[in-house]
C-alpha cells in the first residue's frame, strides 16, 4: 500500500507554531494549490489543503515561511475524527509533511515570518546555513 502526496502551492497565512504537552513542536498552515481547468472551464480552481509539520522541520517552517510563500510539500494524507462542540462526529483531512522545500525567498524588504528580520534574496536562513550539502546529499 502507498500513501504519498506531493503538493506545490502558496501559504494562505503565516504558519502557526505550537508545542504539545510533551514539548514537541507542531506547525500548521494551509496551502493553496491550483487545479488545471477541465473541459470548457476558463478559470483554474483552487484547493485549500491543511498541512501539519512536526518537530525541527515545523520550527523551521514557522520561522522562515509566511503568507504567500511558495513551497513543495511531500508527506502522507491523514484523516482524523473528532467530536464537534455541538456533539456531532466530524472528520478532517490533512497532509502530514515529511519534507518541505522552500521554492522562493522573501522579496527584498519583506519580513521573514516569525523571525522578525529580513533575509537577503538568495541567502539561506540561519538555521540552514550550517548544513554541509556535500555530506548530506546521497548522490
Amino acid at each position: 500500500m502507498l500513501n504519498r502526496i506531493i503538493l506545490i502551492g502558496r501559504l494562505t497565512a503565516d504558519p502557526a507554531l505550537r508545542y504539545t504537552q510533551s514539548g514537541k513542536a507542531v506547525t500548521r498552515f494551509t496551502l493553496a494549490v491550483d487545479r488545471r481547468p477541465r473541459g470548457g472551464q476558463a478559470e483554474r480552481e483552487t484547493d485549500f489543503i491543511d498541512i501539519v509539520v512536526w518537530e525541527k522541520l515545523g520550527e523551521l517552517c514557522a520561522n522562515h515561511l509566511g503568507k504567500g510563500r511558495m513551497v513543495a510539500v511531500e508527506g502522507r494524507l491523514q484523516i482524523r475524527s473528532y467530536d464537534a462542540q455541538d456533539g456531532t462526529k466530524r472528520k478532517a483531512a490533512e497532509v502530514v509533511a515529511e519534507n518541505v522545500q522552500f521554492l522562493d525567498w522573501p522579496k527584498e524588504g519583506e519580513r521573514s515570518a516569525g523571525a522578525g528580520r529580513t533575509q537577503p534574496p538568495g541567502s539561506a536562513p540561519e538555521d540552514l546555513a550550517d548544513i554541509d550539502v556535500d555530506d548530506d546529499v546521497p548522490f
